[in-house]
């Protein structure tokens, strides 16, 4: 990498750093989601840094080969191959590949995409985890629809929970198919760049986190939103039943 390389990069992170604490430090709504909703976010932020570090780890395995690389490569290597069907995802992926007559970059792409689906199928889990055991969001705390959601506009027509509902299954729909869509238009796209970028350590990265981290944060605000939704829900219902009951004012 140029010196040039190593700069921009480090402008990029502390921009980023930045937007992130002013976001986080502002008590009105801003672009992030459910930013005090934990943990949401934080499962996000893991998942992106495990794909991009664990990805890392695996090329370099090309150039230093250690322990380490070895076991990150089997682990890839192992989810690649199970998920390696003809029409998959990784199949696409694998065929983006300039020279896929290679057996080599074959067996690394798909050990990459193998890996990063595992992280992401991991991330869903975690947080469906998280959602059960934790109750999220925590019911002891109130649940600021105004500052988690901001690009919602609840007075925007209709009633609010059956467009949380559509939104939630749009983002789970645009998630499951978002890992066919992305490599379908990579490769439409491929005249517009050098073909031989899709080789570069630095851009497969990335290419592969975006590839996966999109579609499961997608699924995760699916899932979200069709949570929110079930709060609305059963607070109207809880408040119906009270003033059935005779405890509040119709």
């Amino acid at each position: 990498m140029t010196q040039d390389s190593k700069q921009i990069v480090a402008f990029v992170a502390l921009f980023g750093a930045v937007i992130t604490l002013i976001e986080y430090g502002s008590s009105y709504p801003s672009l992030i989601e459910f930013r005090n909703a934990p943990p949401f976010n934080r499962v996000r932020f893991v998942s992106l840094f495990l794909t991009v570090f664990l990805l890392s780890v695996l090329f370099r395995g090309q150039y230093d080969e250690t322990t380490l690389t070895r076991v990150v490569s089997a682990i890839g290597l192992l989810i690649g191959h199970v998920i390696d069907f003809p029409y998959s995802p990784v199949r696409l992926i694998i065929l983006l590949l300039p020279d896929a007559d290679n057996a080599q970059h074959v067996a690394l792409m798909r050990a990459a995409a193998g890996l990063s689906y595992l992280i992401a199928l991991m991330t869903l889990a975690v947080f469906l985890i998280a959602m059960r055991l934790g109750g999220w969001p925590n019911k002891s705390e109130p649940f600021n629809f105004w500052t988690n959601l901001p690009t919602f506009d609840p007075t925007m027509g209709g009633d609010i929970v059956a467009r949380l509902n559509k939104d939630a299954r749009f983002n789970i729909m645009l998630g499951f198919f978002l890992p066919f869509f992305l490599p379908a238009v990579a490769r439409a796209a491929s005249g517009l760049f050098d073909a031989s970028m899709v080789s570069t350590p630095q851009t497969l990265v990335w290419m592969l986190a975006i590839w996966t981290f999109l579609p499961a944060s997608l699924f995760m605000r699916g899932i979200a939103m069709n949570r929110i939704a079930d709060m609305i829900d059963d607070k109207r219902q809880r408040g119906a039943r009270a003033v059935q009951a005779g405890l509040l004012a119709a």
